[in-house]
């Protein structure tokens, strides 16, 4: 039996939600505790839960938690639902950066710098979800993929929401989310220069091109537009620095490759401390 016990989680990710004939629309939510740990909160039917309980990123949420006990990976979490209390943004003001960049970056969990370290602690430990830093981001590109999602699980899933009272009344934005027909894909390398070309799937990225498509009705300026984002702003802008939030799939995670990119992180550029001179703690003559 599942044991339950309350957690305070700073939501970090929040991915693009996919089909699932068991679970409906689902969303990977992860996030730190407020103790500095990663975790996994899944599965979330998001766009279903009631308005109040739904939380943004980089807001503190409290929840009542258990092991996923069909998820063998140490991070991954189901949630009571009903437990959900919403709390503090913590804002993209210059002070909330630093919060952010503090709880993040300093207090939180290890930086890796090459993903190569990540499987390697994958592998050992099973570990799930990491920040990686790129050392050097060499493209942004957009990868057609299926257009449509798979029409049986669209089936049973409408099929399940007819037999509830609660879908009658559903708003249009509560219909099963449009896909995005492409997979969007940072190209990098680690510091011995070995190349990787890795999934984003962040649900901002799907939000954006749907907007970008609804405002333009072209994909050509749509793809662009994303690429402008993700690209030119967070990477070639010199006054912010880019990390990734990576995770794997309970599906792939045994793969040799089994982390793709489920959130991105774009903070301004931190100044660099001074280094003290060799000279500087002498007694002066």
């Amino acid at each position: 039996m599942s044991v339950y016990s309350k957690k305070k989680v700073l939501i970090l990710v929040k991915t693009y939600p996919a089909l699932s004939k068991k679970y409906d629309e689902l969303v990977c939510t992860a996030g730190l505790t407020d103790e500095g740990e990663w975790i996994r909160l899944y599965p979330i039917p998001f766009r279903l839960i009631d308005y109040d309980k739904q939380y943004h990123k980089y807001q503190w949420v409290e929840m009542s938690v258990a092991k996923n006990d069909s998820d063998y990976r140490p991070e991954s979490h189901k949630v009571d639902i009903d437990s959900i209390v919403p709390g503090d943004t913590i804002s993209a003001t210059p002070k909330g950066w630093e919060e952010r960049n503090r709880i993040i970056l300093d207090k939180g969990p290890k930086i890796y710098e090459s993903l190569e370290d990540l499987i390697e602690q994958s592998q050992n430990n099973n570990t799930s979800l990491g920040i990686l830093k790129p050392f050097k981001v060499i493209d942004f590109v957009a990868t057609p993929t299926e257009r449509e999602w798979d029409q049986a699980k669209i089936n049973l899933i409408l099929s399940k929401r007819q037999q509830l009272s609660f879908f009658q009344n559903l708003e249009n934005d509560l219909r099963i989310i449009r896909k995005v027909p492409y997979k969007f894909q940072y190209v990098f390398q680690d510091p011995s220069g070995r190349q990787y070309q890795l999934m984003v799937e962040d649900w901002e990225i799907g939000v954006l091109y749907w907007k970008m498509i609804d405002k333009h009705k072209d994909e050509t300026i749509a793809k662009e537009k994303v690429r402008i984002k993700y690209f030119n702003d967070f990477v070639e802008t010199p006054k912010r620095e880019l990390y990734f939030f990576m995770g794997t799939t309970l599906e792939h995670h045994k793969s040799a490759s089994p982390f793709v990119i489920i959130g991105v992180y774009s903070t301004p550029k931190r100044p660099v401390e001074t280094t003290m001179s060799l000279f500087d703690d002498l007694p002066e003559e």
